[in-house]
């Protein structure tokens, strides 16, 4: 088995050619049987092995800096860095990551989860090269999806005036720049990286700026002539106009193209950019056929690709993607946007069934709440549904572009709180506190599933910007008893009693119920509400529930900074009132990856230990009532 020969980085530059295609076949195999059993990235990670492999024997690890956009399709770098034996513990708690991680190896150059960021980060160890005076290699490898991303292009703008190598690897995977493969694209690529070529072009334009008053004027005549004929022929020529030389495009099964340019990109003084196809889920007939589903793949069956434990409930985005049909019905001014996230956000049947109201912006979340605001400025109603964790990425558009202007958008909020395997990058369990700080935004989060369908519709209806947030996974089911009309910012108290009041929100009430059962149980007499707003506080309720109780307890699974608790404990210091309060929320810290149940126990949020921390505070209060 040629895998088991690599034990460390750059032992693959011991292979030889016949090695290389075994190892191919081997790495395709290997992660298909891992990710079968333990779920993560596939169709991403099998696009990419010929890719990875070239790169590896290019690069000298870890002195050159690779660095992969988003990063899920890393998990072949991984193998190739001598961390095989890390993937029967794969994106479970303590174990590896599935993106790359600067503390797991120093082969990994930089932490990645979120897209269109490796231009940028390159281009930073490129200069800081040149500062210290270090001599390594700089490669940023990029899909041509993360090229939507706005930021991309500023780092791309700014990569052109750099003096110094740094290599840009488009990994084209979806025919997004369109596909100009052949002889003469091929011959292209290759006289244009010749040294008396690119001799030559230097030495004329740096002779030329050298003329007094006319030279500029004729190197930029000579440029528009030569790019208007360059268009015509040559792909990439949006790198070439922004002064980055492109090489390709090349087939991304071809090791020896892809090394061959990766010499030649090596020897240039700038910034390049090497395009190279590659196909999502190569390998796996149902990942070619269906890469989307498996993009972030449960355990799956080998031979029919299908989930070995299909769901049998609807989920969160399922209810979701339910309502959103409806009130396409029966409201032809709604509009739904997401930043390339239809299927994981529940918008396909929104899509397929009204086309025209729907908008796939690419991911460009910024744009996407911009957009937006421009819609409902308009007179439309837009639902943009966005991950969570994607979501903070257009804060100053929020604040900026709907709130001050007080538009209708509504926020549909998906993957709210701890999401698991995906770790750090992923996890939603900032929004509360970031949405919450700003003036004019009203934000709910729903108990169950029928909550979270009449919260989407009373925010298309609300009239100005709006939240909903709700989590990954099965919709609660229980408390269908309470299903009460929605008013603004106020709670819902679903059992009245005295003692202890259970202040939750969204997720947690279902929590909050069974920390109730268990205090009741010990004989503690227990309120229960449902504060359905983190954003207007239901002030009533607050005041109300302090006339009986001596202990409230704020729930929820967001960062306690800023977070729906420490709003509660401003709102009772500042009318001075001294009931105690205890704020169940995360710990001020980036939570790992694992399961949910798992991070739930880790981090305090689970049932037994909440239940623990209560009783414990309880009998604190009255002991120091009795001195």
């Amino acid at each position: 088995m040629v895998l088991e020969k690599i034990k460390k980085e750059n032992d693959i530059k011991e292979l030889s050619d016949e090695e290389l295609k075994i190892l191919a076949s081997e790495i395709r195999t290997f992660l298909i049987e891992k990710i079968s059993m333990n779920g993560g990235h596939l169709a991403s990670n099998l696009g990419v092995v010929e890719l990875t492999m070239a790169l590896h024997l290019s690069l000298d690890f870890p002195k050159d800096k690779l660095i992969w956009d988003v990063g899920h399709q890393s998990y072949t770098h991984k193998l190739l860095t001598g961390r095989r034996d890390g993937f029967d513990a794969l994106r479970k708690y303590g174990g590896m990551s599935g993106f790359p991680k600067r503390r797991e190896s120093a082969c990994d150059s930089f932490d990645t989860g979120h897209s269109s960021t490796s231009i940028s980060a390159g281009l930073g160890y490129a200069h800081a090269r040149e500062i210290t005076g270090e001599d390594y290699r700089v490669v940023s490898v990029i899909g041509d999806g993360a090229l939507t991303g706005g930021m991309a292009f500023e780092a791309l703008n700014n990569a052109a005036r750099l003096k110094t190598n740094f290599i840009i690897v488009l990994n084209d995977n979806n025919m997004s720049i369109s596909e100009n493969v052949g002889g003469l694209s091929s011959y292209l690529s290759g006289f244009r990286t010749a040294d008396a070529y690119l001799d030559l072009k230097l030495g004329v334009m740096n002779s030329l700026n050298k003329i007094p008053i006319y030279g500029g004027k004729m190197v930029e005549r000579i440029r528009r002539t030569k790019s208007g004929i360059k268009q015509l022929l040559i792909p990439g020529m949006l790198f070439e106009e922004m002064g980055i030389l492109y090489l390709g495009p090349v087939d991304g099964g071809d090791i020896r193209g892809i090394t061959k340019l990766m010499r030649e990109a090596s020897n240039i003084d700038g910034p390049v950019v090497i395009h190279v196809l590659t196909h999502k889920g190569a390998g796996y007939a149902p990942a070619e056929r269906h890469p989307a589903r498996f993009h972030g793949a449960e355990p799956f069956d080998i031979e029919t690709g299908l989930p070995k434990h299909p769901r049998t409930t609807a989920n969160y985005t399922d209810i979701f993607s339910t309502v959103m049909r409806k009130l396409g019905d029966r409201n032809g001014k709604v509009v739904a946007i997401t930043a390339a996230m239809a299927d994981g956000t529940g918008l396909k049947r929104f899509r397929n069934m009204f086309p025209d109201r729907f908008f796939d912006v690419g991911i460009a979340e910024q744009h996407a709440v911009t957009f937006a605001a421009g819609l409902a400025a308009a007179g439309l109603v837009p639902v943009f549904a966005v991950y969570s964790s994607f979501l903070q990425r257009a804060y100053d558009q929020i604040v900026h572009d709907v709130c001050i202007q007080h538009l209708p958008v509504v926020f549909a909020i998906d993957r709210a709180g701890l999401v698991g395997s995906d770790g750090e990058t992923h996890q939603g369990i900032f929004d509360l506190s970031y949405l919450t700080s700003i003036p004019g935004m009203t934000v709910m989060a729903p108990k169950n599933k029928w909550e979270l369908s009449d919260m989407i519709k009373y925010a298309v209806a609300y009239g100005g910007p709006i939240a909903v947030r709700y989590p990954r996974g099965e919709a609660y089911a229980g408390l269908k008893e309470y299903r009460r009309p929605i008013e603004y910012g106020k709670s819902e108290w679903i059992y009245r009693e005295s003692q202890i009041a259970l202040f939750a929100i969204g997720s947690m009430v279902k929590t909050a119920e069974m920390v109730r059962a268990a205090l009741k149980a010990e004989g503690y007499a227990c309120s229960l509400i449902n504060a359905r707003f983190a954003k207007p506080l239901d002030e009533d309720t607050l005041l109300d529930v302090a006339e009986d109780h001596c202990l409230i307890v704020t729930m929820e699974e967001n960062i306690a900074n800023g977070g729906f608790g420490g709003h509660i404990n401003c709102f009772y210091n500042e009318h001075a009132n001294p009931i105690q309060v205890l704020n169940i929320a995360l710990p001020d810290t980036y939570v790992e990856h694992g399961s949910v149940e798992l991070l739930w126990k880790e981090t305090g949020i689970d049932a037994e230990t909440v239940l623990k921390r209560i009783v414990r505070e309880y009998a604190r209060i009255k002991a120091s009532e009795r001195k």
